[in-house]
Parts: structure tokens; sequence; C-alpha cells
């Protein structure tokens, strides 16, 4: 009987939990797991991760669709690698003075469509893939270009806080 109120309690907790966290999907996950009988919940601390890893990827395309990259260094590790279309691209801090700046620069705008994240964490480490559609359209002559884009990251908790520390994107027509 005391299990049974252990365990009663635990899941009471938890659900109250992923009540007040707004995430509606953990909560049923948290009730179907406890309905088929298994013997863990889900992992509270995962579910965090995975919700702090998606902000900062949300962060960073915010800033790109904002076309104001200023700061976005720190989403990254100082020894990131970022991988673009075939290309290496050096650490961030490289990739943002050499290519991202300027290319930004050539833009009236840049939206994100479409946008799915899949994220995978395991302890310190989080493995990202995103898909999306972008539309660009170029300040000389409001030329529109449309691709399909695909991204994976690698990031790293780093004092408690997540950081891109390896990143490959590719697009296509």
């Amino acid at each position: 009987m005391k299990t049974i109120l252990s365990t009663l309690a635990l899941l009471l907790s938890s659900l109250t939990f992923y009540a007040q966290s707004g995430q509606p999907e953990l909560e049923r996950e948290a009730i179907k797991q406890y309905v088929n009988n298994k013997d863990t919940m889900p992992d509270t601390k995962q579910g965090k991760d995975i919700e702090l890893v998606k902000k900062v990827l949300k962060n960073y395309n915010s800033a790109i669709e904002a076309l104001d990259v200023t700061g976005t260094e720190r989403f990254f590790t100082a020894d990131s690698k970022i991988y673009e279309s075939g290309g290496s691209e050096g650490n961030y801090v490289h990739y943002l003075e050499h290519h991202l700046t300027p290319e930004l620069k050539e833009f009236k705008s840049f939206t994100f469509s479409d946008y799915k994240v899949e994220v995978q964490v395991d302890g310190n480490y989080a493995f990202t893939t995103e898909t999306y559609n972008y539309t660009i359209i170029v300040a000389k002559d409001n030329a529109e270009v449309k691709r399909k884009g695909v991204a994976t990251s690698v990031l790293k908790k780093v004092k408690g806080q997540w950081l891109i520390m390896i990143s490959h994107n590719s697009s296509r027509r």
C-alpha cells in the first residue's frame, strides 16, 4: 500500500509539474506511461532540456529573420564548427564576420516557414535536426529566392547553458 501511495504521489507531482509547464504533450505522455503501467515516468529534466535547446535554436533563427545577428555568438561554443552547403566555415565568430553578416546585408528580408525540429538529449549533449522552407528577398532588385533547408546541430551544455558546438546546414530548390 505504501508503494502505491508513493507512486500516486509521484504521478501527481509530475502531472502538476507538466500542467504548470504549459507543455500539454508532456502531461499526456506522463498519463500514458502511468496508464500503460510503465515503471518509469518521463524524465522531467530531459523534457526541460529539450525545451531549452529548442529555445536556443529559435532565438538564433529569430535573429536571422530580423537580419540582425548582433550578439548571436552567445549561442555558440568558442570552438564551434560551422558547415554550410558542403563547405567548412570555421568557428561561428569567423562565419559571422566573413559570411553571415555580409550576406544578411544583401537581404531585404529572410523568413522561415514550415519549421520543424527534432531534439534528442543525451547527458550534456543534444542532437538536433531542423527542416524548414525559407524565403529571401534580395535588397538590390527585390528578387525572391525560395529554398528548402535542413540543419543538423550538436549542442553542449556548458555551465548550465545549451550552446551550439557543431552546425551544418544545406538547402535545395
